[in-house]
């Protein structure tokens, strides 16, 4: 099963309660469903569910580089400059970004947030679409910041195939694997089993090694003989 669910602004990506903050628990009523990946707590958008733990693991993993698209309202009007920074790649504390797919965009039709941004009167805003393949702590909202345009709305708009447009804020639908990703989980789980025999066919045997037919084992007297040597000593 793989769900689609479209993430209100501050509602935090787990179903367990944390203080007085909206969970998935709010959204989502399918059990044994997790969150393939994570959304910030004061982000938008796509989040993926599934009760699948090899696709949950695809999903997230930036191994398999299921790149993901973002709507960022920066503010400020951004520059062709910024934009091919952050289509190159920008400098973080943790090292540099990987090349990204970077355009300016027009104002998305999307929903209303609630409650909306700060809006300065002196100050304009823009958007730019942003597709990144990793999968750092905050890394958008880094990079912008780092190009001179701090984010001020992140809506998750895309993962691989999987949009969120159509998708009413708060709501989530069933979802089909595509052949591709359905190709990957097979793969995966059959790899996975196949290591897993692998590594049980070297474990070593930590009892002693099996004696030839009819032999018994010289460190442990045989139970009759134990016996019949006691009764011999009393």
């Amino acid at each position: 099963m793989l769900l689609l669910l479209n993430k209100p602004f501050q509602v935090l990506s787990q179903f367990s309660a944390d203080g007085a903050k909206d969970t998935l628990a709010k959204y989502v009523n399918v059990p044994n469903v997790y969150p393939a990946g994570r959304l910030d707590y004061d982000s938008e958008g796509l989040l993926l569910l599934t009760d699948n733990g090899a696709l949950q693991h695809l999903i997230a993993s930036p191994m398999f580089k299921m790149p993901k698209t973002y709507w960022v309202q920066v503010e400020g009007e951004v520059t062709e400059q910024a934009i091919l920074a952050l289509s190159k790649g920008v400098e973080l504390k943790d090292g540099m970004t990987k090349p990204a797919k970077c355009r300016r965009m027009d104002v998305p039709n999307i929903w209303n947030r609630e409650p909306p941004i700060r809006e300065r009167a002196n100050i304009p805003t823009s958007w730019i679409e942003l597709q990144i393949t990793e999968g750092r702590n905050r890394q958008v909202r880094r990079m912008t910041a780092h190009v001179g345009f701090p984010t001020l709305r992140l809506i998750r708009a895309a993962i691989g195939p999987y949009s969120v447009e159509n998708t009413p804020v708060g709501s989530y639908v069933e979802v089909e694997l595509t052949e591709t990703l359905a190709e990957q989980v097979q793969h995966f789980e059959r790899e996975k089993a196949r290591k897993a025999a692998t590594s049980n066919r070297r474990r070593p045997n930590r009892g002693q090694a099996p004696l030839p037919h009819g032999k018994r084992n010289a460190g442990r007297p045989d139970r009759a003989q134990s016996a019949s040597r006691t009764r011999g000593k009393r």
